[in-house]
Formats: C-alpha cells, structure tokens, sequence
C-alpha cells in the first residue's frame, strides 16, 4: 500500500481524533468480572462495563435509587404473578421501607398476598412426568384440585380459606359504596390481624405494609380476579358495592401534588397504563421511570409501549430519565430493588 492510500493505520485517525464524530462518544465498552463473595452493589457495577440487557440494569438501578429518594414521589405498578412467584417480600420491604407512595396492582396479586397472610402456601411445582403430555400432567392436577401458575402449584382449598377470610374478617366492616382503596386497605387491615392472631409463619405481606404505613393501593381491574368475584358475589346478598371511580380522585391528586415523580412499572397491564394515565390530569408528568417488562414494542399493545412512547403522551417530561429492562422480572425485580438500595445506603 502506497503512503497515498487511507487505510487503518495509526496516521488514519483513530476514535480520539474524530471530532466529528457527533454521535460517537470515546467510551469502550469493557468485560464483566465476577468472583466468589461479590455484593449485589458490585455486580451491578460490573453490569455498568457491559452492554445490552446488562448495561440496561445498571441504568435502571441508577434511576430507581434516585426515585427511592425521599423527595420523588414514587408510583408502582405490578402486574404479571408476582405474588406466587415469591417476590411478595422485595415488594412489602418496599413500601414498608418508605420507596413507594402508592401501588398500583391486579385483584390476583391481592387475592395471592392474602392467602399467604392467613397460612396458605404457594409450592414448587415440576415437569409433566415421563411420558406423560403436559395436558395430561394438567388434567391430573385438575383431579388432585391444584392450580397451576407455569412452575407453581396452589391447592385449591386456600381459595376457601380466603373466601372465608373476607366472609369473617373483611367484609362485616364495609358497608355501602366503598372506593377500591378503601377495600384493599381494609383487606390488608383484615391480613394483618389474622397473622398475627393465628402466629402465621409468613409475614403479613403487601396490602398490610400498605395499611400500616398509609400506602393506599389502587386496583382498577378488581372484577379480572377471585377477589372481584368475591366482592360482586357479596354485592348480591348485602349492602355492598365498589365504587370503581371513588378512589381516582386521591392519586390524581398526589400526582398533582408532585414537585417531582417517578414510576417503577413492573409488567404491563392495566396497573402500568394506570401508573402513567396519572399524568394525564396534572399540569406536569413523570420526571423518572423505570419499566421491568417482557413486552416488545412491536405489536403496540399498551404491555409492550416503551416508555419514549409514552414521553409523546406528556406522561413523561421530555428529558425524564427513564430505562426499561426486557427479561423475566422475578429475575430483574430483586435485582433492581437491591441495587437501588444500596446506593441509597451509600449514600
């Protein structure tokens, strides 16, 4: 090659000396290391070398810790199977801690969190045996009387435990028409008392942190779920109904009252459309948000919408500072919420 001929050479410029290069900014990316003993605060440290998924936790960790902070008041959502799946702790340590204003979540989370408050287990469940096809492994279960949530097994017999628990301990106290909020307030009330009347071993859970600690939860698709259908069946034979507007009022009033906001959307649904719809009502929008989701965008289902989508909205500002992660978020979940916190103790 002759000295006239651009090549790759050293004299042919190299990434820092480009500054045209508007786009490009010098900053490599590097390897991952892990080792035996290694904090959560360093993995995730060691996620910020990386990219893709790795580099989107690490970002996300780093937007959630500063909604955690004490004055960004924070709005979850969480939907999908949260609750059977074990993450019913990572979410009651949350608000029981302070990191959450206001909870946005399914009629079957609630329906799940109270089974476990008043003894109810949820099991590891396994493959389909050999041989055997997996409608016939379901129609076994069918049989035994046990649901099946992809892994995991619920006997069927803790949904009359809870159908008794609202017969007993919930519903003699409400009367009228009462806001959703007022319900899953008096549930977590109701959760809490038994728990500790009957020496549960498993803690009280989410709805009572949120009770205790005057978190109001919001349920909009209640009806999608046994604690729905147990309410309308109690709307038959007393006097007793859900006011499905009653309780818009009060978290469109907090997001109102916002200086600054954040959003922490696990899953989609109604509760992440819930979450972001807040802003719709107040002069401002989201400062912060971080969604954890399988979704993908391609379809333009409200589950997949990304939150840049949501930006054009106005339910985000535009220069909010906001992440989404795309895996598993019983996988995701814990790890945010423990990274997060420990920049909070660092700081």
């Amino acid at each position: 090659m002759s000295n006239d001929d651009s090549g790759s050479g050293a004299d042919s410029g190299t990434e820092e000396s480009r500054p045209d290069r508007e786009e490009f900014r010098h900053d490599p990316v590097d390897h991952a290391a892990v080792e035996a003993g290694m904090s959560v605060a360093d993995l995730i440290g060691q996620y910020g070398r990386a990219g893709i998924g790795a580099a989107s936790v690490h970002e996300a960790v780093d937007v959630t810790a500063t909604m955690f902070r004490e004055d960004v008041t924070c709005f979850m959502g969480l939907a999908g199977a949260m609750v059977p799946t074990g993450m019913r702790a990572v979410v009651a340590d949350l608000i029981r801690d302070g990191h959450v204003d206001a909870l946005v979540t399914t009629g079957a989370n609630l329906t799940h969190d109270a089974i476990e408050a008043i003894g109810g287990k949820h099991h590891h469940g396994r493959e389909a045996a050999e041989g055997r096809s997996l409608r016939d492994h379901d129609e076994r279960l069918r049989d035994e009387e046990v649901d099946r949530i992809y892994n995991v097994y619920l006997p069927q017999e803790h949904f009359a435990a809870f159908e008794s628990h609202l017969l007993e301990e919930v519903f003699p106290n409400l009367e009228g028409s009462v806001s959703i909020a007022e319900f899953t307030a008096e549930l977590g009330r109701a959760n809490a008392a038994v728990n500790e009347r009957e020496g549960v071993e498993e803690t009280p859970g989410i709805a009572a942190a949120a009770d205790e600690h005057d978190v109001p939860i919001h349920c909009p698709a209640i009806q999608d779920s046994v604690l729905g259908l147990q309410a309308w069946l109690r709307s038959q034979v007393a006097p007793f109904s859900l006011d499905a507007l009653g309780d818009m009022g009060a978290l469109n009033d907090l997001a109102h009252d916002a200086e600054t906001a954040g959003a922490f959307v696990v899953g989609g649904g109604v509760p992440k459309n819930y979450v972001l719809q807040t802003m719709l009502v107040t002069p401002g929008a989201y400062d912060y948000a971080v969604q954890l989701t399988m979704d993908p965008p391609q379809t333009g289902g409200l589950s997949g919408a990304t939150l840049d989508e949501a930006r054009s909205w106005g339910k985000l500002e535009k220069e909010a500072r906001n992440v989404s992660v795309y895996a598993d978020a019983t996988i995701t979940l814990p790890l945010v919420a423990a990274g997060a916190r420990d920049r909070l103790v660092d700081d």
